[in-house]
């Protein structure tokens, strides 16, 4: 038995082949049309395997993303399609490919790992826990919206340039390429809607689905609220049954004018998060508070606690799982009753750091 390690490109094939056979059985397509950036020949040095006489016996991969906020750059690591061959569970060997990644994502300077999952007993042992905020609606019924001039379309054949200018235009995002955008509208079971102005631009976009993941679910979409409430509407009209949206916690705009509509609204965590490198991510977070005027910030990490808070008003963070969700939420600070109220507003500016992973880029 040899790994945690990266496979070669002669090995590739054998691995596609082991994750289709454990993660895709039913499925027509590879996983790797799912997902294009994680498994191709140039992430080869983030995928790893545990393997015994040319048989993959164990897989994690590691896909770092920079994701964009107002206030803080992020390098995250996002860590999936983490199995392990039945005859050779309860060995350790999902835990040494993770732990493998997350080493990866240390060398290469992540602030955070992040990872879904339902199983989070396991993930708790080694760090993770359920933090930032997901906001989902249910669109139940059909809704009418004010007279707009627009044409909608569900045509898979869109512009990557297109959509790729409204993406842009998020607040949080992930970096992207217009050619890793024309990879994403190819995946399979991804269904496509599209509200056009009448000079022919791209008005509005919705994704639904990816693969065997995320049928009925909008996790991708684009564009002014208007255009995107009637763009909705039309999905709702269309497909003639309830389907979800998922929202991050700072579209607010966008949650106040569907919260007007029916719909049933639910409020989750944005993922399993760990931190990796957590005097980076402060150093980011103090610049953050400064920009914001709030120069005597203090978020220190001590060998068995962390420190955090506002000049004389400070509280000690006996946990670094206590600590993510401070930092990414999802936390009402008055609700907790730990700092001055006047604390509590210089926090605020900057806390919770706004995170989002938006559904293409997970894995």
């Amino acid at each position: 038995m040899e790994g945690p390690r990266s496979p070669s490109e002669n090995e590739l094939p054998g691995v596609l082949e082991f994750l289709n056979k454990k993660l895709r059985n039913e499925a027509s397509w590879s996983i790797a049309a799912e997902y294009p950036t994680a498994f191709s020949s140039n992430n080869l040095h983030n995928m790893r395997i545990i393997a015994d006489e040319g048989h993959v016996l164990s897989h994690a991969v590691l896909k770092p993303l920079i994701i964009k906020s107002p206030h803080v750059i992020f390098k995250v690591g996002a860590i999936g399609s983490v199995v392990t061959d039945d005859q050779h569970r309860g060995q350790g060997l999902s835990t040494k490919v993770i732990s493998d990644c997350l080493k990866l994502a240390t060398e290469q300077s992540c602030d955070i790992a992040i990872l879904w999952t339902d199983l989070f007993d396991f993930y708790r042992r080694m760090g993770f826990e359920l933090a930032g905020s997901e906001i989902s609606f249910v669109v139940e019924e059909n809704y009418d919206i004010p007279p707009i001039n627009l044409r909608f379309s569900t045509d898979t054949k869109v512009s990557p340039d297109a959509i790729y200018r409204l993406y842009s235009a998020h607040s949080v995002n992930s970096v992207r390429t217009i050619e890793e955008t024309r990879k994403f509208l190819s995946i399979p079971q991804t269904k496509v809607y599209t509200a056009w102005e009448s000079n022919g631009q791209l008005a509005a976009y919705a994704i639904e689905g990816k693969g065997v993941d995320l049928g009925g679910y909008i996790h991708e979409w684009g564009g002014s609220v208007s255009k995107l409430m009637a763009l909705f509407s039309f999905i709702r009209a269309h497909k003639n049954q309830p389907y979800t949206i998922i929202c991050p916690r700072h579209a607010q705009n966008l949650i106040q004018q569907l919260q007007q509509k029916p719909v049933t609204m639910n409020q989750g965590f944005l993922g399993m998060i760990k931190l990796v490198n957590f005097d980076q991510l402060s150093a980011k977070i103090k610049r953050a508070f400064r920009a914001e005027g709030v120069a005597d910030i203090v978020l220190e990490k001590h060998p068995q606690h962390f420190v955090f808070g506002v000049g004389q008003d400070l509280f000690t963070i006996n946990n670094e799982t206590d600590m993510v969700r401070l930092l990414f939420g999802p936390v009402d600070y008055r609700a907790l009753g730990m700092f001055k109220e006047e604390t509590i507003q210089k926090l605020e500016k900057v806390l919770p750091l706004n995170l989002w992973i938006w559904g293409w880029d997970s894995i």
